[in-house]
């Protein structure tokens, strides 16, 4: 018979599996067929975007559109390290959260050391969330910069150079979204692995949802 100390690495492995096959595939897919993905066809059209931008010196509209990205950027952020904070609390709380935890644990491992794990977890994962959407707003105040400057003042600035920048500062936005995306089933892990992975298996299928154009 699996005992439940049996049975939560092997629910606990499978959500891992699930999220890491499905990106996997998802990154498989982007650069084998980009127009199949919603981040295939954004990057294009971003780059789309800097071009016209560029030449047809819309410098207002840039700006607004930047600010915009970083106005959400600094509230994920902000949100972030709250979070990260306040799961820190759980761990100086004392027995009182653990034994509530526990108590609707049904199929995983009541130790105390792996609750502790468990928190950890939540927390390093917010704080990759917060890291992510910092560099976001150092690559968009970057492009702010950039997209203003004339392309006959310096050579180096370019329609390819701006979206580069452009690109890469919402591919860390993007990273910090899975964060948050993440936090679900890491966060149904304290109540049970089998939480869990339902919550995975809904996490990935939205996920696909979105991810998807076709």
């Amino acid at each position: 018979m699996v005992t439940n100390m049996q049975l939560e690495p092997i629910l606990v492995l499978t959500s891992l599996l699930i999220l890491g096959v499905y990106h996997i595939h998802l990154m498989y897919q982007t650069k084998r067929n980009p127009e199949a993905t919603s981040y295939g066809i954004t990057g294009r059209l971003r780059h789309t975007w800097v071009e016209m931008i560029m030449n047809e010196k819309r410098d207002i509209l840039a700006v607004q559109t930047l600010r915009n990205w970083i106005m959400a950027a600094s509230f994920f952020a902000s949100a972030s390290i709250l979070i990260s904070l306040g799961s820190l609390n759980l761990l100086f709380s004392g027995q009182t959260v653990p034994r509530i935890f526990h108590a609707l644990n049904v199929f995983g491992s009541r130790n105390e050391a792996l609750w502790l794990v468990k928190v950890i977890l939540i927390v390093i994962n917010f704080f990759f969330a917060f890291f992510n959407f910092a560099l976001t707003i150092r690559y968009y105040n970057h492009v702010n910069f950039m997209i203003n400057i004339p392309s006959d003042r310096d050579d180096m600035v370019s329609a390819e150079t701006v979206s580069h920048a452009l690109n890469m500062g919402t591919m860390h936005y993007t990273l910090g979204m899975r964060s948050y995306y993440f936090a679900v089933p890491f966060t149904l892990w304290l109540f049970s692995p089998l939480m869990m992975l339902a919550g995975t298996i809904v996490i990935t299928m939205f996920l696909y949802k979105l991810d998807r154009t076709a």
